[in-house]
């Protein structure tokens, strides 16, 4: 089981979650976010989560980038294991592989498009520049815009270009459309899809439309804090071709 996980064809995994189990405990009650996880997200794959609210998504996605640590279980980025590891070091392997998108933008107001993805670049071993991750989203032309300047898509795509920015191994998105309509939403999915496609960005993405499993290459399903799905998409369609 362990063996075949660690590949998939010729990919290797980039995460691993062996029997993950997140309990979170206030007083006497227990929430049951995760029971007993076992996944495998491998290199230049986009994976998109589906699932109810409640399902451990979110709670899924926050244990591989290294925001949470399970009650239960073990992670490993490629060989290595996160579990009960210092918050440190944690916070050196989110620095270095992992870039992270979310339904709000989080950008600095008082920034242009341009210094929100330099407050990245200038931390980061060996990034693009700004104006390259920009362009990688169809928004060099605005990168001296302010956000109060930008609409929801593309302050969404600047927040893309500076996850990309650094040049990550995996790119996890949790809702990145949920709060957008449905022509930039589509927008988004396009700038998602294309750094998958040509920097070979393994990525995962967590959504309520269930339109959205169709340009992946995998899907898998939660409900209940487990995996009640997980397969490859036999055909995939472009983010144009989704239906909102």
């Amino acid at each position: 089981m362990v063996e075949r996980m660690k590949h998939q064809g010729d990919n290797k995994a980039v995460f691993r979650a062996e029997g993950v189990t997140r309990v979170y405990r206030t007083g006497v009650v227990e929430v049951h976010a995760l029971r007993g996880v076992d996944l495998a997200l491998y290199e230049h794959e986009m994976v998109v989560l589906l699932g109810a609210s409640g399902s451990g998504k979110s709670t899924l996605l926050n244990i591989l980038g290294g925001l949470d640590q399970p009650t239960d279980g073990k992670v490993f980025f490629r060989d290595r294991e996160l579990t009960r590891v210092s918050d440190a070091k944690l916070t050196a392997f989110r620095r270095d592989h992992v870039g992270f998108v979310f339904q709000f933008y989080n950008l600095v107001p008082s920034l242009t498009a341009r210094e929100n993805v330099a407050l990245v670049t200038e931390i980061a071993k060996n990034p693009m520049t700004p104006e390259e991750a920009l362009d990688r989203v169809g928004l060099k032309p605005r990168m001296n815009h302010f956000p109060a300047e930008l609409s929801g898509g593309e302050q969404q795509r600047v927040a893309i270009a500076r996850a990309i920015a650094k040049r990550p191994e995996v790119l996890l998105c949790d809702e990145p459309t949920g709060a957008l309509d449905s022509k930039t939403g589509v927008q988004v999915l396009e700038a998602l899809y294309e750094v998958n496609r040509d920097l070979g960005t393994a990525t995962v993405l967590i959504t309520h439309n269930a339109g959205i499993q169709k340009i992946a290459h995998r899907v898998v399903v939660l409900a209940d804090g487990k995996v009640t799905r997980d397969e490859v998409n036999s055909e995939r369609v472009l983010p144009s071709e989704v239906s909102w």
